[in-house]
C-alpha cells in the first residue's frame, strides 16, 4: 500500500503535462519496434526546442530480404554442421584449434561460439583482421592479407592500401602524429615518464592527473571528475560501487557490452527496456514502484536508469529530456555513458547535455571515454564532489589498476584546451562545426541515393543496412580496393537481419573526401543491389553556416 500511495503522490506532483505513449506524440513506431520521425510533445524547458529538430530513422526491413538473409545464415550453419561431422571422422582435415576431448568432462569452451567462429566468421575474417600501418587519421595505410587455405590462416604481403578512413572513432580529428597535442604528449614523456606503474591510491596520482581531473570537470560543467586508464573498465569496474543487491537497474536494450558486464557485476536486478522507448521505460518504472522486489515486495533500495548518449551500432541519440522527466517523476537515478557523444555533439562539444541545452548537473553520473574524440585512451566519471569522493575511495579501477599514463593525460588536456578555446584559437569550434556538417551531409546524401540509413541526423555514427553476410564481405573488400576503408558489422554483433556498414565521421574529412566516398558507395550500391530504401528522402539539410560559425564560449 505504501508503494501505491507513493506512486500516486509522484504522479500528482509531476502533473500530467506530458505524454510519453507511442503514437500520441507525433511519432510512428516502425516494424522493428523503434521510433521514426520527429519527436513528439514534451514539457521539458531547455535552451532550444529540441523536439522540433530531432530526426531519427529506422526503416523496416523488407520481408523478402529478411527471409533470404535468414536463409543465407541457415545455409552457412547447415554446411558448417556437415563439415564438423566430416572433421569428427577425419574425412576432412581439421585446420582449426578445437578443444581436446577429455573423457568424463563436458566441454570447457562454449561450443556454439567456437562452431560459429570456425564455420561462419572464418570465411570472411579477412574483412576485420587487417593490420593498420599508420595512425588512424583521415587516411590510413592498410596492409594486405592473403590466404591460400580459405582464411584458416592469413599471411601479410608487402602491399599496402592507402585508403580514406571511415572506420575509426576519430570524431574531431585529433588522432595525429603532429601538432600541439602530439607535441604536448612528447614533452610530457621527456619531463616525466611513459607510465606511473602504480594505482591512484599508491603513489600513482601526480600533478598531471590532478590537472586532468580538474580540466574534465570544468569542461563538463560539473563539480568533480575522476579518470581511469581504460574506457571499458570505467563502466564495468565502477558500476558495482553504485548499486548492489536489492537495487533495480533499468538498462536500454542496446547498451554497450561494458555496461552489460558492469550491470551484471553489481548483483542488482536488471530489467531491460526497449531502445529509446519512453513508454516502455515508464511502464517498468511504474511496475517497480507498484510491485517492489520479487517475492517479498519490499521497495527497491534505489533505481538506476542506464543509457548511452550516442549508440554506436544504431547511430541513435538518447532522448535525454524525456529520460530526465521520468527520473524526476519516479525518483530514480540516471547513469549516462557519453563514450560516443562527448566531443562529438553539442555546439561546444560537451556531449548530449550540450546538444539538448540541459544543465549537466541534472544527470547523476556522467561517464565518457577519451578513446574517440580525444584521440587518446581511458575514461572518466563525473558528478558531484560527494559522488567522486566515493569513487576515489571504493573504485576497483582506482585501487587495482595503474593510473592514466602521463603522456595520454597530457594529450587529453591539450584537446580540452583546444575544444574550449583556452589555447586562444578557434580550431576546436571549427572542428566541432565541421564534424556536424559532415555528418548531416553524409546522412542526407546516402538516404537520397536509396540506402537504408539508421539513426539520428546529428549522430557521427552513420550505419546503412546491407543485410546479407555475403554482401558484407563483398562491400568491405571492394571498397578497400577502391580506396575506402569502412567497418562492416554482422551477426552476432547485430540482429541476424540487420548486417550493416558503419561509417564513422570525422572533422578531418574534407568535402572532396565525402564526395569521393559517396561516389564509391553509390557504385557499390548499384553493383551489389544495396539500395533497399522505399522511404521518401528526409527533409533536413546540412547547415552551411556551421562552416564559418562563431560560437561564444
Amino acid at each position: 500500500m505504501a508503494t501505491v500511495k507513493a506512486l500516486k503522490t509522484v504522479e500528482i506532483m509531476s502533473g500530467n503535462n506530458h505524454n510519453l505513449q507511442e503514437g500520441k506524440n507525433g511519432v510512428k513506431p516502425d516494424g522493428n519496434g523503434r521510433v521514426n520521425g520527429r519527436n513528439g510533445s514534451s514539457s521539458y524547458k531547455s535552451k532550444k526546442n529540441w523536439k522540433d529538430n530531432f530526426y531519427e530513422s529506422f526503416e523496416e526491413t523488407p520481408l523478402l530480404t529478411a527471409i533470404l538473409t535468414v536463409m543465407c545464415y541457415g545455409i552457412l550453419v547447415l554446411v558448417g554442421h556437415i563439415r564438423e561431422y566430416l572433421r569428427f571422422y577425419s574425412i576432412e582435415q581439421n585446420k582449426g584449434h578445437t578443444e581436446p576431448k577429455i573423457e568424463g568432462f563436458v566441454p570447457l569452451f562454449q561450443s556454439w561460439e567456437s562452431f560459429y567462429t570456425r564455420n561462419v566468421y572464418r570465411r570472411i575474417r579477412d574483412c576485420w583482421n587487417r593490420p593498420v600501418a599508420s595512425s588512424a587519421g583521415a587516411y590510413i595505410d592498410v596492409v594486405e592479407c592473403k590466404s591460400d587455405d580459405h582464411n584458416w590462416s592469413l599471411e601479410l604481403t608487402e602491399k599496402k592500401y592507402h585508403v580514406m578512413n571511415f572506420g575509426s572513432y576519430n570524431y574531431l580529428g585529433f588522432s595525429e602524429t603532429t601538432g600541439p597535442c602530439a607535441d604536448s604528449a612528447e614533452q610530457c614523456v621527456r619531463e616525466t615518464s611513459l607510465s606511473v606503474t602504480n594505482s591512484r591510491q599508491e603513489l600513482g596520482y601526480t600533478t598531471v592527473h590532478q590537472e586532468l581531473d580538474r580540466k574534465v570537470a570544468k569542461f563538463l560543467g560539473v563539480e568533480d571528475a575522476i579518470t581511469f586508464p581504460m574506457g571499458f573498465a570505467t563502466n564495468s569496474m565502477n558500476m558495482p560501487c553504485l548499486v548492489g543487491k536489492g537495487c533495480l537497474l533499468l538498462s536500454d536494450e542496446l547498451n554497450h557490452a561494458s555496461l552489460v558486464l558492469g550491470s551484471r557485476l553489481t548483483g542488482s536486478t536488471i530489467r531491460v527496456f526497449k531502445h529509446n522507448n519512453m513508454a516502455d521505460l515508464e511502464k517498468k518504472l511504474k511496475a517497480a514502484l507498484l510491485e517492489g522486489r520479487p517475492r517479498n515486495h519490499r521497495p527497491w533500495k534505489k533505481i538506476l536508469i542506464v543509457v548511452e548518449g550516442v549508440y554506436s551500432m544504431e547511430g541513435s541519440i538518447v532522448r535525454l529530456p524525456e529520460i530526465l522527466l521520468l527520473k524526476k517523476k519516479y525518483k530514480a537515478y540516471v547513469y549516462l555513458d557519453e563514450a560516443h557523444s562527448i566531443g562529438a555533439l553539442g555546439p561546444h562539444g560537451r556531449g548530449v547535455t550540450d546538444y539538448f541545452g540541459i544543465d549537466p548537473k541534472e544527470v547523476d553520473i556522467m561517464m565518457g571515454t577519451f578513446t574517440k574524440s580525444f584521440g587518446a585512451a581511458g575514461g572518466y566519471l563525473a558528478g558531484s564532489k560527494a559522488l567522486i569522493r566515493h569513487f576515489r575511495l571504493h573504485s576497483h579501477s582506482s585501487v587495482y589498476s595503474a593510473a592514466v599514463p602521463p603522456p595520454i593525460a597530457k594529450q587529453v588536456i591539450s584537446v580540452i584546451d583546444i575544444i574550449s578555446g583556452i589555447d586562444g584559437t578557434k580550431k576546436g569550434i571549427e572542428r566541432i562545426n565541421q564534424l556536424a556538417w559532415n555528418t548531416q551531409y553524409m546522412r542526407r546524401r546516402l538516404q537520397e541515393m536509396g540506402f537504408i540509413v539508421y539513426g539520428n541526423k546529428d549522430s557521427p555514427v552513420v550505419p546503412f543496412i546491407v543485410f546479407y553476410p555475403t554482401k558484407l564481405a563483398s562491400i568491405s573488400r571492394k571498397a578497400l580496393e577502391r580506396g575506402l576503408g569502412v567497418v562492416v558489422v554482422g551477426f552476432p554483433a547485430t540482429p541476424v537481419i540487420e548486417g550493416r556498414v558503419r561509417l564513422c565521421m570525422s572533422a578531418a574529412h574534407t568535402k572532396e573526401m565525402l564526395d569521393k566516398t559517396l561516389d564509391i558507395l553509390n557504385q557499390l550500391g548499384d553493383e551489389l543491389n544495396l539500395k533497399y530504401s522505399r522511404k521518401t528522402p528526409p527533409d533536413f539539410k546540412e547547415d552551411d553556416s556551421l562552416l564559418n560559425k562563431e560560437v561564444r564560449h
